[in-house]
């Protein structure tokens, strides 16, 4: 099971995330678009950074759903490897079938 204090960090980043996401897109419109004058672009740039750093979607780790760990994450189930062979074996996950030869 992973520290509780980084599960939770990262979930204060998923939130951050959701809160500044438009904000963070339309000031990266901005910058990129090279039709607008540099000042307008600098001021977008300014007010980018100015946001907190948390709330980069980049930031966010994925973690397992069920122990939190970081590491070897499956995405398509948000589980670790070793949750998923534990609910494997458990018959918790539908048609996941041991190998064995």
């Amino acid at each position: 099971m992973a520290k509780t204090s980084s599960v939770e960090k990262n979930n204060r980043r998923r939130k951050l995330a959701d809160q500044y996401g438009p904000k963070r897109a339309a000031l990266k419109a901005i910058i990129m678009d090279q039709s607008k004058p540099m000042e307008e672009r600098f001021r977008a740039q300014l007010k980018l950074a100015a946001l907190p750093r948390n709330s980069a979607k980049i930031r966010i780790r994925n973690r397992c759903e069920v122990t939190g760990r970081p590491r070897a994450y499956y995405r398509k189930l948000k589980v670790s490897r070793i949750a998923l062979r534990d609910l494997g074996n458990n018959g918790q996950i539908p048609g996941l079938v041991k190998s064995s030869w």
